[in-house]
């Protein structure tokens, strides 16, 4: 089976990511890359739609700049603020949770490192990778449903769920790609790649793609 050309692949994606407007796109101009927003941000979007994310952080953080200022927010308040985020009764609480666990694991600064991280409540493995490479630009690899879904079918590796994805990203892609690779394969899986029935006919990877458990009618139509 011919190898996958990765610096092609990621230059089209690339090309694709800003070229084509995307629910992840505007969800990075609202959580921006201060590592507050971008780990209150990523802990709101765990089983939530962008669109529905990003409105919601938009109306926290009109509210909120800091650690302390969650703090001090009411949890009813919180709660009313991230409705309808999927969870939210619980991702508040979480929320709620956050000032005092970074207090005592770092003294108040959001940890950047991955290890610290996933220590705070409401954060797992993919909030940890985001918030590493988004906020403190250090290579890491946040492996979503997208990620998983389409380095699956583009026959990169073969692994059943997001953690067994991110190892063996980690062992073959090379590192100078990591810090982006989430952006744009969210982006193209948001709008191009879909689950069910993706736009295989006017793909630009369609070269790069193995089409692995995609339907042959789909997959050959160009």
């Amino acid at each position: 089976m011919k190898r996958i050309d990765i610096a092609s692949l990621d230059r089209r994606l690339k090309r694709y990511f800003e070229e084509t407007p995307s629910p992840v796109a505007h969800f990075m101009t609202v959580r921006t890359f201060d590592p507050f927003r971008v780990l209150v941000a990523t802990i709101l979007s765990a089983r939530t739609r962008d669109q529905t994310t990003t409105l919601a952080a938009e109306r926290l953080f009109r509210v909120i700049r800091c650690l302390d200022d969650l703090r001090k927010l009411p949890l009813k308040r919180l709660e009313t603020l991230i409705y309808p985020v999927g969870f939210y009764k619980t991702k508040a609480r979480m929320l709620k949770q956050l000032p005092a666990a970074v207090t005592t694991l770092t003294g108040g600064t959001v940890p950047d490192t991955v290890e610290e991280l996933v220590k705070l409540p409401g954060v797992g493995r993919k909030t940890a990778n985001l918030v590493v490479t988004e906020a403190f630009d250090r290579d890491g690899i946040c492996v979503d449903i997208h990620v998983h879904r389409i380095s699956n079918r583009l026959g990169l590796l073969k692994t059943n769920t997001p953690e067994q994805t991110e190892v063996a990203l980690r062992k073959i892609l090379p590192r100078r790609y990591w810090k982006t690779w989430n952006r744009y394969l969210v982006a193209f899986g948001q709008t191009l790649c879909l689950p069910r029935n993706p736009r295989c006919d006017t793909c630009p990877i369609h070269p790069h793609c193995r089409r692995v458990g995609v339907a042959r009618k789909t997959a050959t139509a160009r």
